[in-house]
């Protein structure tokens, strides 16, 4: 099938071309971009008005499948990021069982192509069953098609194990993602330790137990001279260690999600349960200095660590509830409204926090739109104003503190290799 996209505004990645064309697609391959074509096609969307986006690429989101099916499974997860734009997404290991063999790397593939609908790429464990005991066969996890290792929801403890996961993963350019947390000083913690926390006469996570875990992590990188990718980085002095390292020439890289430039710890008063997460929600403070990274580029990808929970998990006590929010159908919306509309970042950056480094990080042959390239694109209207509603969520879980925010950016059209998915 033949199809044409008119009159959008085509934006690649900050450096890349940001321009009117139209493009045309064949054989689930990008063949033309130009002004006003006139081939033939069998289909066509008119683009007037709307952005047209290399497809938006999630590098963190927990799907649940398989054991957690109750939460979310491979079929409503990947129905909720199609609405959130992606075309691509990279699901933690930590299901039940963990994903720490090739058998089960190949059920997600399986199950993901069976439905077909957004790309589903696994993310292995650097240890069996997330125990921090002993490695996994990361090798051949690799070969299966793990696309990067992570005890996410865990930290990996201990230094010296940490130290032979990098080895051994660099050994075939494998990718450790690092859940920085040390767990001895989070202690009973629920929420970020400060004002609110003692207003609200809950016990506090000092942001310490995130910051001295990035640095041991991104000094281990260091000394042996391995790549690391931190996750949901969450407080200023983690920005300032990554960016201190990068200038040093440490082959790491970050990211951060949208609940972290967009929402304090205030977002907890009232013991809204809806808001605890992990790392918890910081201090306005924070929020700018995680600006502040994705501006000058510490911060290298924006992720949902899409974390859906069932309602009886989150309607309990503030302590007893379960950490994790989800993102997929708010991620873009809300990364428009709070980066690009106040002028923090262009369209042009946005998509590269949220397509172009992603794929390059994971190692996937996206994130961009040129000819010759898989035709996997995002076409979103920015001026279109609505209101979230989660009611309208296609995840099965609705565990969202976004409720009623008023915010810009409308998903119209979802092509994933070359196909209309939405």
């Amino acid at each position: 099938m033949r199809l044409l996209i008119k009159n959008g505004t085509l934006i690649n990645a900050e450096g890349l071309t940001e321009m009117k064309r139209d493009i045309l697609i064949a054989d689930e391959m990008i063949m033309q971009i130009k002004e006003n074509i006139t081939d033939e096609y069998d289909m066509m969307i008119d683009a007037t008005g709307c952005h047209v986006l290399p497809g938006l690429i999630d590098a963190h989101c927990h799907l649940r499948e398989p054991g957690f099916e109750y939460k979310e499974d491979i079929e409503s997860g990947t129905l909720s990021a199609l609405h959130g734009g992606f075309t691509s997404i990279a699901c933690m290991p930590n299901t039940n069982p963990v994903i720490d063999n090739e058998a089960l790397i190949n059920y997600i593939y399986d199950r993901s192509k069976q439905i077909n609908r957004t790309k589903v790429y696994p993310i292995a464990a650097v240890s069996i069953n997330q125990e921090g005991k002993m490695l996994t066969e990361m090798g051949f996890l690799k070969l299966a098609g793990a696309i990067a290792f992570s005890d996410d929801g865990k930290p990996v403890e201990s230094s010296s194990f940490m130290k032979k996961a990098l080895l051994y993963a660099d050994t075939f350019d494998g990718l450790i993602i690092s859940h920085c947390e040390d767990k001895s000083l989070c202690e009973d913690g629920v929420m970020n330790e400060g004002y609110m926390s003692t207003v609200l006469g809950l016990s506090g996570i000092p942001k310490v137990a995130e910051e001295l875990m990035v640095y041991r992590d991104v000094r281990l990188a260091e000394y042996t001279g391995t790549k690391i990718h931190i996750a949901h980085i969450s407080t200023r002095e983690s920005v300032d260690i990554i960016r201190q390292a990068k200038n040093r020439g440490v082959k790491v890289t970050a990211e951060t999600c949208p609940h972290y430039f967009t929402l304090t710890e205030e977002s907890c008063d009232h013991f809204n349960t809806l808001a605890k997460v992990n790392p918890p929600l910081r201090t306005s403070d924070d929020v700018i200095a995680i600006i502040e990274g994705l501006k000058d580029g510490t911060i290298d990808i924006i992720a949902t660590d899409h974390a859906p929970h069932h309602n009886d998990e989150k309607n309990v006590e503030f302590s007893y509830a379960s950490n994790g929010l989800i993102g997929f159908e708010t991620a873009f919306c809300l990364s428009y409204t709070y980066l690009v509309k106040p002028g923090h970042l262009t369209m042009s950056q946005l998509v590269s926090l949220m397509s172009f480094k992603p794929a390059r990080i994971l190692s996937l042959d996206a994130g961009e739109i040129n000819e010759g390239k898989q035709a996997d694109l995002t076409i979103v209207d920015v001026n279109e104003r609505k209101t979230i509603d989660i009611t309208k969520f296609k995840s099965k879980s609705s565990n969202s503190p976004y409720h009623g925010f008023e915010v810009y950016g409308e998903i119209k059209n979802v092509i994933i290799d070359g196909k209309v998915v939405l």
